[in-house]
């Protein structure tokens, strides 16, 4: 049998043995400061309150006004946009947390959460770090190291190759050794960075060097690990708890497997199809994973799954992970207020025994994202944003009100809907209906796509893994067109709409003045009116006939309907319509020359079509070169003015919210212009360089 080859340091060794020393004095935290920003920081403020803990928030300068920065007893700036300048820029938090007199920092996730650096940096400033001690941290961290302890202490890891000679030809002969296909994973990888499949020896070069390039720039270290990949694997990970008495628990486990570029896009508690025995194996192989490093507080042990529930050690994250919210809610119980009261001194609030399993809990990520163009991420401001009614089995976590802005700078979720039933059938069909009602104007989201993915056959089974949304693509992103009964809909909402605007500017106090009714009508003459509605690349004309009873008559084609409607006196974007006595209620949102139609089972987005005379200037964008897909930062310009480019030649290299993106050249030419310089930032669609077409 293959046995695999561990990398690990010295350090470490000599730590494996050895007890933390760790006060298990209790000191009751009176102020703590968030190193984070967004839900989460929102979200540890909810329960700091709850426990009457006064919070301090930290803030870049354009997150002045973010939902966060108001929500805390105090505030202050760090510093730029750059998450270096700000959110990373350990000395100026530090300094912070001693000037506010704050007994501890509370790191969130993402940013300084598993920075061993930092937890140091905090322990010698007299500060509490919420989180695990640094070593731990450090051993965890490396993935190589973390496989090492992992095995140690008797916890499942898969078969690989996790050695100190890092050159080509040794990783691919041990690729070989072990079988194809093989995972590439950077050594200090996280987040989907650094990580490639292998599925036969000729690929295996191209791969290796596109994981190592992303990894060095990622983590500035380009260290690989080759496992055997599990083919249709699942994505199980355990919720584990620990404090500085020596107490360890499970809080079950998650499901995360359908995810997208490595990176999750909803996730579920308890994991589908697990039996007993498998829960209570993998929760106890978690325990041991957490006491081998001596961990306290919230920590999240990551395995691969195989479709014989076979499961190995993939990592160990330490710190509340995203999906915490899902845990919560089958075990009620609060885990940012047990890491508050653990990084105190005091014991774990549950015993082992009695922690108890109740439901079914789904998390669903909602981002600025286009997922029918490879899940682009977006940045812009939220014009319009209403949410689900939130209640004890619906919970909304978000850093953003109506009216704020994605940043181009950040991570573009915009929120987690949270929703839990008393089994996994109701608690999805619970998701679908609050997915309905989470209605965002102003950029493209995920949220039609998490629709399908929700409703879809396979998923309703809880067959998931990590493949599912590349073997089910063509379900997940069907060619829908709006029914006849959309297009009315939106249709009744321009015109009521304008009814609405005409009345608003006649001033008129007078409700049985016939100046009100500035809507095109005339009295006791049929009036008619032709209006167009684009959704995508399909037109749709409608012929309009005003009706005397405040009805109309709509022909789509040979088609004819008669509709009717009123918006809702409490909310007028809510449009209750009828078209042929049929019905229902959809939600109408306008905005300078488009309509957004949001309907119980998808949105759509329509525009007006422009005149001849805007569209024909603008109509030849082949010669326009280089456009930006998404706001973002460009990064680099791989050419000069005067270059000869080949078509399909990288050309700028642009980064935005923690991705990478190569622009190519559309043609053969030569570059004529070039607009922006490397650090500038630029929006959607904006020009980068200008490329004059070889004859």
């Amino acid at each position: 049998m293959f046995k695999p080859r561990l990398r690990y340091d010295k350090a470490f060794l000599k730590r494996l043995n050895c007890s933390h020393a760790v006060s298990a004095a209790v000191t009751p935290l009176k102020k703590i400061l968030i190193a984070n920003r967004g839900e989460i920081s929102c979200r540890i403020i909810r329960s700091a309150k709850k426990l009457g803990i006064q919070t301090v928030a930290v803030y870049s300068e354009v997150d002045r006004n973010a939902l966060h920065v108001s929500m805390a007893d105090e505030a202050y700036c760090l510093g730029p946009a750059a998450s270096k300048e700000s959110y990373l820029n350990q000395s100026k938090i530090i300094s912070f947390a001693k000037e506010t007199n704050s007994q501890a920092v509370h790191p969130g996730y993402g940013f300084l959460s598993e920075n061993a650096e930092f937890a140091d940096r905090c322990q010698k400033a007299g500060i509490i770090f919420i989180g695990p001690p640094a070593s731990a941290i450090r051993d965890m961290g490396i993935k190589s190291t973390s496989k090492f302890v992992m095995s140690q202490a008797g916890v499942p890891i898969i078969h690989g190759y996790h050695g100190e000679d890092q050159s080509n030809a040794r990783l691919k002969e041990e690729a070989k050794n072990i079988g194809f296909p093989v995972m590439l994973k950077a050594v200090r990888g996280g987040g989907g960075k650094g990580m490639r499949v292998a599925m036969s020896e000729e690929e295996f070069d191209s791969q290796l060097e596109s994981a190592k390039n992303e990894a060095l720039k990622s983590f500035g270290d380009d260290g690989m690990l080759v496992e055997k990949f599990v083919e249709k694997p699942r994505h199980v990970e355990v919720q584990v708890f620990g404090d500085m008495h020596g107490n360890y628990v499970y809080l079950f486990e998650r499901d995360c497997s359908v995810q997208r570029r490595h990176q999750k896009i909803i996730e579920e508690a308890p994991a589908p199809g697990l039996d007993e025995e498998t829960r209570k194996s993998i929760g106890e192989a978690a325990v041991r994973a957490a006491k081998a490093v001596n961990y306290v507080g919230a920590g999240t042990v990551e395995f691969i799954m195989d479709e014989q529930k076979n499961f190995y050690f993939m990592e160990m994250n330490t710190r509340l992970q995203v999906e915490h919210p899902v845990t919560e809610m089958i075990t009620g119980t609060d885990l940012v207020e047990w890491q508050l009261q653990v990084a105190s001194g005091e014991k774990l609030p549950l015993s082992q025994e009695e922690l108890k399993l109740n439901g079914h809990s789904f998390e669903a990520r909602i981002y600025a994202e286009d997922p029918e163009n490879n899940f682009m991420p977006g940045a812009g401001p939220l014009l319009n944003l209403f949410v689900p009614q939130s209640n004890n089995n619906v919970r909304i976590e978000t850093g953003v009100r109506p009216g704020d802005e994605v940043s181009v700078h950040y991570d573009p979720m915009i929120a987690k809907l949270v929703v839990w039933g008393k089994d996994r059938k109701s608690a999805l069909m619970k998701l679908s209906n609050c997915l309905a009602d989470y209605n965002v104007m102003g950029v493209k989201t995920n949220v039609n796509f998490l629709l399908s993915l929700s409703n879809h056959p396979t998923f309703l089974l809880g067959d998931v893994h990590t493949n599912f949304i590349a073997q089910h693509e063509q379900e997940l992103f069907p060619e829908l067109l709006p029914s006849h009964q959309d297009v009315c809909a939106a249709v009744l909402g321009i015109i009521l709409n304008e009814k609405r605007q005409g009345i608003s500017r006649t001033n008129v106090s007078d409700t049985s003045s016939p100046f009100l009714l500035l809507d095109g009508t005339v009295p006791n003459l049929c009036y008619k009116r032709k209006m167009k509605l684009l959704f995508k690349n399909t037109d749709f004309s409608v012929d309009v006939q005003y009706e005397d009873d405040g009805g109309y008559i709509f022909q789509i084609g040979t088609q004819k309907y008669l509709v009717s409607g009123s918006h809702s006196i409490d909310d007028p974007t809510i449009l209750n319509c009828s078209v042929n006595d049929k019905t229902f209620t959809v939600r109408t949102l306008l905005n300078e020359g488009e309509v957004h139609l949001f309907t119980k089972t998808f949105s759509y987005e329509f525009s007006l079509p422009l005149p001849k005379f805007v569209t024909a200037s603008s109509s030849d964008t082949s010669s326009r070169g280089a456009v930006a897909p998404m706001p973002g930062m460009i990064d680099k310009i791989s050419v000069n003015l005067g270059d000869h480019v080949k078509k399909g030649q990288p050309l700028v290299v642009m980064t935005a919210m923690k991705m990478e993106y190569v622009i190519k050249a559309h043609c053969d030419g030569t570059v004529e212009k070039i607009f922006h310089k490397t650090g500038e930032s630029v929006t959607k669609n904006e020009q980068l360089l200008h490329i004059k077409e070889d004859s």
